[in-house]
């Protein structure tokens, strides 16, 4: 990647005003709300009965994908800017996506053991997302020399705490709840919202985008190379662990999918209506990144699932 398309890639930028940003965040906790109205306290009590994969899913996601993600930058070296190397590792430190549950349903995998992963990670995300971009992003920054052409980056824990918590905390909480006491209420909710969640993370990709089409149509091909390798790298972190230690082939398929689906939409929502990169030149290739992640990987996700599906179709049709 040439000093030009970075540079192109790094003006990109996303302003938005109060109304905007608020609208982007109501939508937001709506996501995560429907996301919860799968979660049942019978679910927990099923995964934490044989926790092998519960453990395995919870440390992919939260050890292995930031570490990983941030020798990846590293690897790619000058082939990236410092923007987009902080992107993967904001990507990497968000929790699972809030899709995962519909594509393990497709693919036959675990759903309870989805669900309880997304729950789990979602609600540890709280902490969790600000430490390892804290972590990770400084690292970064350091081990690659170029701390001395930036900012040093600097957490705003209490605004990305509330923020998370506003967001993420408050919905998987009500949700859980409508599911317990209102359980037909969920039911009827609960496909709708995954499809919206679907439309929404597209929508604000979009928006995103809409003021700088032509810039990005002239970097599209490196930025999907980038979000490419590092979704693959996702997706074989769950896949290569759940074989190494040889849980059930529908546990694998969910640690799969689950480390491979990241809940890009919080962290544009970090990026947009948080202070998290005060003091920084433009947004642009974190920004890029973070967006194009969200879009590719409703794609793998997709055919992922769908080859699990195929497979189990085709070699397990008793089940």
């Amino acid at each position: 990647m040439t000093p030009e398309i970075t540079s192109i890639i790094d003006s990109i930028n996303v302003t938005l005003n109060a109304g905007g940003m608020n609208t982007i965040n109501i939508v937001l906790a709506f996501v995560m709300y429907g996301v919860a109205l799968g979660i049942h306290p019978k679910m927990f009590a099923d995964v934490f009965s044989k926790p092998k994969s519960l453990i395995l899913g919870m440390v992919c996601q939260l050890v292995l994908l930031p570490l990983l993600t941030f020798l990846l930058a590293l690897l790619f070296g000058r082939s990236i800017s410092w923007t987009m190397a902080l992107g993967m590792i904001l990507v990497a430190s968000c929790p699972g996506g809030n899709i995962s549950n519909f594509m393990s349903s497709l693919s036959k995998a675990n759903v309870e053991l989805s669900v309880s992963l997304t729950a789990i990670s979602t609600a540890l995300a709280v902490l969790m997302t600000p430490f390892n971009f804290w972590l990770y992003g400084n690292l970064y920054l350091h081990s690659a020399n170029i701390a001395g052409e930036v900012p040093e980056l600097v957490i705003p824990l209490w605004d990305v705490f509330k923020t998370i918590f506003i967001l993420l905390g408050i919905p998987l909480t009500l949700g859980i709840l409508t599911t317990r006491f209102l359980p037909k209420v969920a039911a009827v909710l609960k496909k709708p919202l995954q499809w919206f969640s679907i439309i929404f993370f597209i929508a604000m990709v979009v928006l995103s985008f809409m003021g700088n089409l032509d810039a990005f149509l002239k970097c599209i091909k490196y930025i999907f190379l980038v979000v490419f390798i590092h979704n693959l790298l996702a997706l074989g972190i769950g896949f290569g662990m759940g074989t190494a230690f040889r849980v059930p082939r529908r546990d694998r398929r969910t640690l799969t999918i689950e480390t491979g689906i990241q809940n890009s939409g919080l962290g544009l929502v970090l990026l947009l209506g948080t202070s998290l990169f005060a003091g920084f030149p433009p947004h642009g290739g974190t920004l890029v990144i973070t967006a194009w992640w969200g879009v590719w990987h409703i794609i793998s996700g997709l055919t992922v699932s769908t080859i699990f599906n195929r497979y189990e179709l085709r070699h397990h049709p008793e089940d």
